[in-house]
């Protein structure tokens, strides 16, 4: 009997199928429709996909990966949820920037369902509604930014895509991973101003560059002369002082060949026939003096017995007498150093 219930009841099922009118069915649910299974009793449910279970038009469980059993008729696999991350890709669109200017943007959309109950019976089509929220949502954060920093700020504008994306599909299980911009596309006019201030910006940068290597070179050529002329002044200070040094060392050296010089004339003059000496090397130069006269200068001093060579001699050896003679001074402090030979001698005892 329970053959005969269970095979009319499928008849019944069927006829109803036929004869219920189709309204409105979408590409996906005609996807959805064309995917799912049957209800054989024993049914094998793939990794990564959730099965909804309706009993009798009601929600029942979903099915997990593995076996399962159903009650034929009663149940029905009513949704196949793919568990897997999905790629959905946003048709172009049109938006206006905050300085409008139009552009034509498209992207890609990542997603996942994390709850098939809600991605069930929250939303009637999840991939076209998640589809239509991208680009409202792109719409408005575009409006936003300004067409320079849609560029710039490509990276901000995914996140906040991703943001606004999970706030409304929180209701239906569903959760976006990332969103990415492919392709954005602007006005010809537009580009070509674009273009222009490219070139522009890369003519000033490259000025700026020139004027900076100029400077550079600039600063480098004086510090080099600045560094020379240090150089320079400290090897000239240190010639000065090197000279002054050996001026001094020949000084030295003169004054004490001349102390010599004169240690030795005081001694030979000391000696026996030492003025007779003394005469000859005067009267030799009187006459080595007297010869070199007028060669240097036409006015001459000459005194008045330039020919009297023995008079100039005896004047000269006068001199050189009156400077060789001790001053009054160390004639007494000599006098007073000398011992009294009368108080020195010894008192004669008386016989």
């Amino acid at each position: 009997m329970l053959r005969t219930l269970c095979q009319t009841g499928g008849f019944v099922f069927k006829n109803s199928q036929r004869t219920a009118p189709r309204l409105c069915i979408t590409p996906i649910q005609q996807r959805w429709a064309s995917r799912l299974p049957m209800n054989t009793v024993v049914l094998f449910v793939p990794q990564q996909e959730a099965w909804v279970v309706q009993r009798m038009g009601r929600f029942h469980r979903i099915l997990q990966p593995g076996l399962n059993f159903l009650i034929p008729i009663l149940d029905q696999v009513r949704y196949v949820q793919s568990l897997k991350e999905i790629v959905i890709d946003i048709p172009e669109q049109s938006a206006v920037s905050q300085d409008n200017v139009t552009l034509q943007i498209d992207g890609v959309l990542f997603l996942r369902i994390l709850d098939p109950f809600k991605a069930s019976y929250g939303v009637e089509d999840p991939e076209y509604a998640v589809t239509q929220l991208a680009q409202t949502t792109m719409r408005s954060e575009l409006g936003k930014l300004t067409l320079d920093k849609v560029f710039r700020e490509r990276e901000s504008l995914n996140s906040n895509m991703v943001h606004s994306i999970n706030q409304a599909s929180d209701d239906w299980g569903i959760r976006c991973l990332r969103y990415e911009i492919k392709d954005i596309q602007v006005p010809p006019r537009v580009k070509d101003s674009m273009q222009m201030q490219v070139e522009a910006e890369r003519k000033k940068r490259a000025t700026v560059l020139e004027s900076e290597g100029t400077r550079e070179a600039d600063i480098n050529i004086a510090e080099g002369r600045k560094q020379a002329q240090i150089l320079a002044s400290e090897g000239e200070k240190a010639e000065q002082i090197n000279k002054a040094a050996g001026e001094a060392q020949a000084v030295l050296a003169k004054a004490g060949a001349k102390s010599k010089a004169i240690r030795l004339l005081s001694e030979a003059l000391a000696e026996q026939n030492g003025g007779a000496a003394a005469s000859l090397s005067v009267a030799e130069q009187y006459v080595s003096a007297f010869s070199n006269l007028a060669k240097e200068s036409n006015t001459v001093l000459l005194p008045s017995n330039t020919g009297d060579v023995s008079g100039m001699v005896a004047q000269a050896m006068s001199i050189y007498s009156r400077l060789a003679q001790p001053s009054p001074k160390e004639r007494t402090e000599t006098e007073a150093g000398e011992p009294n030979d009368e108080a020195a001698a010894p008192a004669t005892p008386a016989q």
